[in-house]
């Protein structure tokens, strides 16, 4: 039976500032488009996820690929998965500092090695056997993100930072996708450079199968962004799609996922959710978060909920 495809996206939640709104729902907007164009002829769940990310990725606006957060010495750092629902086949990197698109690397990992997932130098040498070219990490560092990193560590070291992970006005521009195709298969990636001035080798919720990201066809594919500390602890991705499979609707399973995160560990951030029927959620406790949505009955953008 075929079915109606459907493409969700996200481009990160947390205080987007006005003066960069417009950047963010241009971005989500272009991956949107792009994306759907491979749901349209008929292509996967998983190539139309992996195709709206690296745009995102490409996009200096996000924290995802070129323009990412430096780490505390002043390295972009990337973290990637994919997952396809239809096997619960996975692949991803952690650490990496050389891919230009990690969710491309993440993609490889997925369709060329029996393991799930790769990190720093070993994910980088397996990208590269397996035909995708490196770059050097100074071409995906920009200027606004060495001054940014400037700013707050001399707030840090002068004891009152205003930048910290716990907070919902920390930069959250982690990029998600999640998809639904023509054959009745759901996908998920999620993508980031993590968070401002982090220790290096730090891995957060994005790439980590159930916490950031996951997908099965028979519960949900989710794709979250927020603080990856909290998300982590709740393995938040995961428990949503257990709720959906378990007869909850997509609208409301995102909306109680999002509340359980701040009631259990005072967490920020948000989530995207889509079941096998088509049915999606898209929520955030934070003051704004980037979505686009289409399917064949629509399509809306914004950088609140629905």
């Amino acid at each position: 039976m075929r079915q109606l495809p459907v493409l969700v996206v996200h481009g990160g939640a947390w205080a987007i500032p006005d003066e960069v709104a417009g950047a963010h729902l241009h971005g989500v907007q272009t991956a949107l488009a792009k994306g759907w164009q491979v749901l349209e002829r008929g292509g996967s769940a998983l190539d139309a996820v992996e195709t709206a990310i690296a745009v995102m990725e490409d996009d200096e606006t996000f924290d995802a690929g070129r323009g990412s957060f430096l780490t505390r010495d002043g390295r972009v750092q990337m973290d990637a998965l994919l997952m396809d629902g239809a096997t619960l086949r996975a692949g991803g990197v952690g650490c990496v500092e050389r891919i230009r698109n990690p969710i491309q690397g993440a993609r490889l990992v997925l369709d060329k090695s029996p393991h799930v997932y790769f990190v720093a130098e070993g994910a980088e040498r397996f990208v590269e056997e397996h035909g995708l070219e490196l770059c050097r990490n100074q071409e995906l560092i920009i200027e606004r993100e060495v001054r940014r990193l400037k700013v707050a560590q001399e707030k840090e070291a002068a004891g009152h930072p205003d930048l910290t992970f716990a907070g919902p006005q920390t930069g959250h521009d982690t990029v998600g996708a999640v998809a639904l195709d023509a054959n009745g298969a759901i996908a998920a990636g999620t993508s980031t450079g993590g968070t401002l001035n982090k220790a290096p080798g730090r891995v957060g919720d994005s790439s980590l199968i159930g916490c950031g990201c996951y997908a099965d066809n028979q519960s949900a594919a989710a794709s979250c962004t927020g603080w990856g500390e909290p998300i982590m602890k709740l393995v938040l991705a995961k428990w949503a799609a257990d709720r959906v499979r378990s007869g909850g609707a997509p609208d409301a399973v995102a909306s109680e996922a999002v509340a359980y995160l701040d009631r259990r560990l005072k967490g920020h951030g948000g989530i995207i959710l889509l079941d096998a029927r088509g049915r999606f959620g898209i929520a955030h406790n934070t003051p704004r978060m980037a979505w686009a949505y289409k399917s064949t009955e629509g399509e809306k953008a914004g950088v609140k909920c629905p």
